[in-house]
């Protein structure tokens, strides 16, 4: 190393007098290009190795930390090089590299925490990275207060490192605040409201959700401060503010255990005859298929009602599956062996009909006859 600033001297007395400070410049830059260099190559290495440790953590730190070290390499070069430039030219513009030079750590601090925080969410989510993954919904809500708080740290530090007080800032803030939240109370609901989906978690992102108060209904895609974003059957985007959810019930179908099928059905009254032994059949059937849940949910397959023009058994079970595509093949296959169960007792399904009774026409025409019709007009009619 003397060596080498040996020969760094040499060439510096070479040069003209006044310019060796360049020479300095151009070797600070250079050392900053090959510090970043060889800091890449390390972190490339440690990423190879990482690739093949079980740690979900090492992976997420070093992404996180790749970045804003190679800009601190940077940063530290350049408010180097300025120190030179500042001790040669002693211009006042040059006072702000002390203060620069903070400023960016904090800023390059801040950064990787940042990095750090967003990369620590997507691995409690992440199913195959995580044994017990965490909701995305609560996920990201600790990620955002986190990324929050580490902000205003570093906002609060750089106002203290520019000579600023964070007593009087603060002191500030919380007049300002007050003025805020006159003013935008609505944002504030929404803000709390957020905090409500947050804590309770009624429903999560990727859950279909329904409200019977309000006309929402579809799958959450975002869950943020202020709106949540629901996709609609339709495939459009509904926008919901959060503060909505603190004063309507909301169902949340996507928690179901079970899904339902609860359905009439009529034979004609001329198969009376066969309703017990329909239903028995039914109710076997039923229970002896694979897809539906008759040990934990209720099985009613009873006769129910004297109908208009049948008489009606109802049938009430459940799913296993809570899939809506799923349970719909599922409710078709059983609705058609019901039918089949049906037609081989010899009945059959009833539909609406009418009956009408007309009385003897000749009678109708003889009884008019003798009322309205002429006594000789009668008497034709008898004879």
């Amino acid at each position: 190393m003397t060596e080498w600033l040996g020969k760094l001297d040499e060439v510096r007395a070479l040069m003209p007098e006044g310019f060796g400070w360049i020479l300095e410049v151009f070797v600070v830059i250079f050392l900053a290009l090959l510090t970043k260099l060889v800091l890449n190559r390390f972190f490339d290495r440690l990423a190879s190795r990482f690739e093949h440790t079980n740690n979900r953590w090492d992976d997420t730190l070093l992404e996180a930390a790749r970045r804003p070290a190679t800009m601190m390499v940077w940063a530290v070069g350049l408010f180097w090089a300025l120190e030179i430039v500042q001790q040669e030219t002693d211009s006042a513009l040059f006072e702000i590299v002390d203060p620069g030079r903070r400023v960016a750590v904090i800023g390059l601090l801040a950064w990787f925490l940042v990095r750090l925080v967003r990369g620590a969410e997507r691995v409690l989510v992440d199913p195959e990275r995580s044994e017990k993954p965490m909701d995305h919904t609560t996920a990201k809500a600790i990620g955002k207060l986190l990324r929050a708080s580490t902000m205003i740290t570093a906002v609060l530090v750089v106002l203290q490192t520019l000579g600023f007080s964070i007593s009087g800032v603060l002191a500030f803030g919380g007049i300002g605040g007050i003025a805020v939240g006159f003013a935008a109370k609505d944002l504030l609901a929404n803000f709390f409201g957020a905090l409500v989906v947050y804590l309770d978690r009624p429903f999560a992102v990727g859950d279909w959700i329904r409200s019977p108060d309000k006309n929402i209904e579809g799958t959450v895609e975002d869950v943020g401060w202020r709106v949540t974003r629901i996709r609609t059957f339709d495939q459009r985007p509904l926008y919901v503010p959060n503060a909505t959810f603190t004063s309507i019930s909301v169902e949340n179908p996507s928690r179901m255990l079970n899904r339902r099928i609860y359905e009439t059905i009529g034979i004609r009254y001329a198969d009376a005859d066969k309703m017990r032994d329909i239903v028995r059949d039914v109710t076997a059937m039923i229970q002896a298929h694979p897809d539906l849940e008759t040990e934990k949910r209720t099985l009613i397959v009873h006769f129910n009602s004297y109908g208009p023009s049948s008489l009606d058994f109802f049938v009430y079970t459940f799913t296993k599956t809570t899939k809506w595509v799923e349970f719909h093949r599922i409710k078709e296959d059983v609705l058609l062996t019901i039918y089949d169960i049906i037609r081989e007792h010899g009945a059959d399904i009833a539909f609406p009909t009418t009956t009408v009774h007309f009385g003897d026409p000749l009678q109708l025409d003889r009884r008019g006859a003798s009322d309205d019709s002429p006594p000789d007009t009668a008497a034709a009619a008898e004879s």
